[in-house]
């Protein structure tokens, strides 16, 4: 008996992924994006809804990102990013900082195996944002996942902790202002700065900047994906909460108003269809920029 309830729970499986992958298909015809980002709202108030433990919502929210993953690899999404963890989220308890950074911990050893999601898709794992925050056994785990996952190049996914896009902002603008006066100096040490030290303006052209917006973004954080056509927030939420600000300017934002752990293949589909259907004003206006 037991041995046929798993067939028919085979049979299911595949029958539903047959479906999918059909609707994939017909999908792809129009604009497939590029990029989509995921802010994992409501995993809190989906533990108390249902009276569950402290960090079992996470536990489940869990679950349903590793289907969200395999429904962006199977429609041919490339770059993925999730906001995992924000520096805000330091000013909870330390209990719960705790059980978040021990479930993040074992969330990327599974991400190391041989059978896990990154490697079946191909997926190069980066984490961004302000690592040395972490705790070091975590930073330590994300690093060997990085590592690991190095070669694999067909999908990206960038994991957001210890992020807040101000924080990633100011990053990018101190790093391009030392590269900058790096350049400077040893020009002006070879004797072909001209004086650039001294940031004279009177013989320049005032719109003939020394920093440059290309120079603050590939000190981005965020510089190792392009930026996002879908950014996805559960619970209803029209907020972005601090992330991707910058590079979320002519991006589709989408609320549904399920809990992150409750996300399934309809919202996905949803966001998808709404996607196609304002893609030419979307590109149009990238394309003003």
């Amino acid at each position: 008996m037991e041995k046929i309830s798993t067939r028919v729970v085979q049979i299911y499986g595949n029958l539903v992924s047959f479906l999918r992958k059909c609707i994939f298909y017909i999908l792809s015809v129009g604009p497939i994006p590029n990029h989509i980002a995921f802010i994992m709202d409501g995993n809190r108030r989906y533990a108390r809804r249902w009276n569950l433990m402290e960090g079992a919502g996470h536990k489940v929210g869990f679950s349903a990102l590793m289907s969200m993953l395999r429904y962006c690899y199977e429609f041919g999404v490339r770059y993925v990013t999730i906001y995992a963890f924000s520096i805000e989220n330091f000013k909870r308890s330390p209990e719960e900082v705790q059980s978040l950074m021990d479930l993040m911990l074992e969330k990327i050893e599974e991400l190391l195996k041989e059978e896990s999601i990154v490697n079946r898709y191909g997926v190069r794992v980066y984490f961004s944002g302000n690592l040395k925050l972490l705790s070091e056994p975590v930073r330590l785990a994300a690093e060997r996942a990085m590592l690991a996952t190095a070669k694999n190049s067909k999908a990206v996914l960038s994991i957001c902790v210890a992020y807040t896009s101000t924080n990633e902002i100011v990053h990018a603008i101190q790093e391009s202002c030392e590269e900058k006066w790096d350049e400077i100096t040893v020009l002006n040490s070879s004797g072909a700065g001209c004086g650039l030290i001294r940031l004279g303006r009177d013989e320049q052209d005032e719109g003939d900047h020394l920093i440059k917006v290309t120079d603050i973004e590939k000190h981005m954080y965020m510089a190792v994906a392009a930026d996002p056509d879908i950014i996805i927030r559960t619970s209803g939420e029209t907020r972005l909460s601090n992330f991707l600000l910058w590079q979320s300017a002519n991006c589709y934002l989408y609320s549904p108003s399920v809990l992150w752990p409750e996300i399934g293949f309809r919202q996905f589909l949803w966001a998808i269809l709404n996607f196609q259907r304002i893609h030419f004003y979307l590109d149009k206006k990238k394309k003003q920029l």
